[in-house]
């Protein structure tokens, strides 16, 4: 089984920073039920957003994973008009930030494991490498604190399978969430934009 280590920045991030996340987070938001994620929001021509889940079946042992974000939309901020996503904006095989402004961070408080890919706990940077038609990739990087774009693909602790399928209805904006299965306690990730969905599944490594 792969096992990887993240950097000693990385452990500094999740200790001295995740909390303070989390608190920023759970005071923005609105009120949820215990079993929903929390999300807050800022304005912007894309919004950044921060998806928090517990995941795991007994609330008391499980693992907290947050993803912060930019949600740029479809509709093109200076004019206005509908932008071809996948394919266009987005390049197939090619590395994309996913998300805008900021590289999109992840936070897991324990070690998750993607297949045979795990993942220590610490914090990591994620972006996509998206493909028309063979296996798109979810990549996690161990290079923080960066701008997204131009995407480091020099420092990647590992890359994940994305299963890719259609959404209908399409959504106008990117979207990433984080789902809970209360009854495996196994996670998904999702991410979707336009007509399309990818997602991966995980599990807390214990």
């Amino acid at each position: 089984m792969k096992s990887l280590r993240p950097t000693l920045l990385a452990f500094a991030l999740i200790l001295g920073g995740a909390t303070s996340l989390v608190a920023q987070s759970a005071a923005s938001a609105p009120p949820a039920a215990p079993a929903k994620p929390r999300v807050a929001s800022s304005g912007g021509v894309s919004p950044h957003e921060t998806i928090s889940t517990m995941i795991g079946v007994d609330r008391k042992t499980a693992n907290r994973v947050t993803i912060t974000y930019g949600r740029p939309f479809s509709r093109d901020p200076k004019t206005g008009e509908t932008r071809k996503i996948w394919g266009g904006l987005v390049k197939w095989e090619k590395a994309d930030r996913l998300g805008s402004d900021e590289a999109t961070l992840l936070l897991t408080q324990q070690p998750i494991q993607f297949g045979e890919t795990v993942v220590p706990a610490g914090a990591y940077t994620l972006y996509i490498v998206p493909s028309e038609t063979g296996v798109s990739k979810l990549a996690i990087s161990t290079n923080l604190g960066k701008w997204g774009v131009p995407v480091d693909e020099t420092h990647d602790l590992a890359r994940v399978d994305l299963k890719k399928e259609a959404l209908d209805p399409g959504v106008d904006q990117l979207t990433l969430a984080l789902v809970n299965d209360k009854t495996t306690g196994a996670g998904l990730l999702k991410i979707m934009w336009e007509n399309t969905q990818f997602s991966a599944p995980f599990t807390v490594k214990k």
